[in-house]
């Protein structure tokens, strides 16, 4: 974080929770270092023992920080996430959301031969853990707060090998905006990141996805792809004071990759 020395103490004093974290390429891993180097005190949830080590590995050079087992399809784990949380901190400031699944057959299938079950999987696990974590969180967000969800431009067009997990981003992009006017009364702002085409172990679950790596550094208007790095940089932002006026929005960050035509 040395680039961003200046922000060193930007989030000074503030707390978040990250919840996401697979391993080191992982987009909310790079959140993390962002809003650790800017002074935040963060705690992390994992789901099961597999996850649990692979978590642990990953924010291990953080040093001493609270970890949570939490299934973000159990009310009953996330809630008690929500009670350990108030019990160490007494309060939140900021939420990362940084969740997403679809079984392998729906991803590798067209979306028309996508069952019930595969869409209802994905659409819960993907988009409504968002509105599931926002209600049972706001409540210690006293002083306001701000949460940010992660998203990608499948949700706007349809990219080959996307699938069901384009339809469940639209569903968590639009769920921003009703959640950003529930929460907007008590001070919490919502808010969503689209990424861009970084190699994650979740985006390698895409059919053509270096296809996509290709194409998107060679049509965005920045001749490249994104860094993790900078994403994480986006959500320190929306975290902080400095985006104290922007709730609802999708904001972009993929070398201008949306603005250019198919």
């Amino acid at each position: 974080m040395s680039e961003n020395a200046p922000l060193a103490g930007l989030l000074a004093g503030k707390k978040g929770l990250i919840v996401g974290v697979a391993n080191q390429n992982s987009i909310a891993w790079a959140c993390a270092q962002a809003l650790h180097g800017a002074g935040m005190e963060l705690a992390f949830t994992y789901q099961g023992e597999v996850m649990r080590d692979r978590v642990h590995k990953t924010i291990a050079t953080l040093g001493e920080v609270p970890t949570y087992d939490m299934d973000v399809r159990d009310d009953a784990q996330i809630q008690s996430v929500v009670e350990q949380v108030r019990e160490r901190w007494g309060q939140l400031d900021f939420l990362v959301h940084s969740v997403a699944f679809a079984p392998k057959t729906a991803m590798a299938n067209s979306f028309l031969e996508t069952s019930r079950e595969d869409f209802l999987a994905a659409h819960e696990i993907s988009a409504y853990s968002l509105v599931g974590l926002s209600r049972a969180f706001a409540p210690l967000m006293v002083e306001g707060g701000s949460i940010v969800t992660m998203t990608y431009y499948g949700s706007q067009k349809a990219v080959p090998g996307y699938n069901v997990m384009g339809v469940a981003k639209a569903a968590l992009e639009a769920s921003v905006r009703y959640l950003a006017v529930d929460l907007g009364q008590r001070g919490i702002r919502v808010n969503a990141v689209s990424a861009g085409a970084i190699n994650t172990l979740a985006a390698r679950g895409v059919a053509h996805f270096r296809d996509l790596m290709k194409i998107t550094a060679e049509r965005s208007p920045l001749k490249r792809t994104v860094e993790p790095s900078e994403v994480g940089n986006t959500a320190l932002f929306l975290a902080s004071d400095l985006s104290t006026g922007i709730t609802g929005e999708t904001m972009y960050v993929d070398a201008g990759f949306n603005i250019t035509a198919g």
